[in-house]
């Protein structure tokens, strides 16, 4: 999976910058340059399900438009997820994790975005054992990989909305983003970011 990636990205990047070449400058301001306040905080509601299984939380981030076509940035999550008995081997599951990582948009159209998220999660799990009654307390961690392709109304300077969904290519049975049985848990995202003040001209 690794090497697939390794040898994805880079045909990705090409094809995106090839593309955004072409899409006109709606985002510029009248003398043809970005603006300087390219630094933006904000964040989104991460929200998951599956067969027996539901998740939600929330994502704050931090990020730099290098330029139209490419945000570069830090998500942290807090994220709370259960998992029924009968889709997790008997054992019903309570979960709260926290993790983060660094991430890229690229926006090959100025409308839409594809995601690339490294992640690493700490877990702690609240698992009830539903045959024998018995109660157990696990910690785990497991590193993520996140993509996904969103929608975006996004003006660099400004403010940005969005929603994407994602996936776990990941397939570590300890990532908050699989199910029970290590099935891959789509993940929803909704939110804003706002632009930080720039240096007057």
């Amino acid at each position: 999976m690794t090497r697939k990636l390794l040898f994805l990205l880079p045909a990705v990047l090409f094809f995106s910058f090839a593309v955004a070449q072409q899409v006109p400058p709606t985002y510029q301001d009248d003398d043809g340059m970005l603006p300087d306040n390219r630094v933006f905080i904000g964040g989104s509601i991460n929200l998951g399900f599956s067969s027996g299984s539901f998740n939600v939380g929330g994502v704050p981030e931090v990020g730099y438009s290098i330029s139209e076509w490419l945000d570069l940035g830090l998500a942290f999550n807090i994220n709370y997820y259960t998992i029924s008995a009968e889709y997790n081997g008997g054992l019903r599951q309570r979960s709260f994790n926290y993790g983060g990582g660094p991430f890229v948009r690229i926006y090959p159209l100025s409308f839409l975005f594809i995601q690339g998220q490294f992640e690493n999660n700490w877990v702690k799990h609240n698992l009830k054992d539903e045959f024998t009654g018995q109660s157990y307390k696990v910690t785990t961690s497991a590193p993520s990989v996140l993509a996904g392709i969103g929608y975006t109304q996004r003006i660099v300077g400004q403010s940005s909305f969005y929603t994407a969904l994602m996936v776990d290519l990941n397939t570590n049975p300890n990532s908050p983003y699989r199910d029970g049985y290590n099935r891959v848990v789509p993940i929803v995202r909704a939110g804003f970011n706002f632009y930080l003040k720039g240096r007057q001209k």
